[in-house]
């Protein structure tokens, strides 16, 4: 949240807010749940986001872009997405952890 504040503030971007929660608890009296959202970034821990999957949509973003560590859990909850309406439009992968076999994958979804 604040590297991203500051990139924002360092790169002239004044339309950007940034919010950060455990979508996992209520958060539904927070004041910005309620309103709409242009783009989501989620990285869920290696065991995925399918606890929220259904709930994500409800935001009403047209774009999100998913950074998951484990492949698996990525297919089932990008699965559920695709279920409503979200298409993959772009992928792609980070080597974040050198010397390991573990890669970040970073799904762009759409919703038309």
């Amino acid at each position: 949240m604040k590297r991203g504040t500051e990139n924002a503030l360092n790169n002239r971007i004044s339309n950007v807010k940034f919010y950060s929660q455990d979508l996992t608890k209520d958060f539904s009296h927070y004041s910005w749940a309620n309103q709409g959202f242009d783009a989501l970034l989620i990285d869920p821990p290696r065991a995925g986001a399918e606890q929220v999957m259904h709930y994500l949509p409800k935001f009403g973003a047209k774009r999100i872009v998913y950074v998951s560590c484990n492949p698996a859990t990525l297919a089932r909850d990008a699965g559920i997405l695709v279920q409503h309406g979200y298409q993959l439009k772009k992928a792609g992968v980070m080597d974040m952890f050198t010397h390991t076999g573990h890669v970040e994958s970073l799904p762009y979804l759409k919703r038309n």
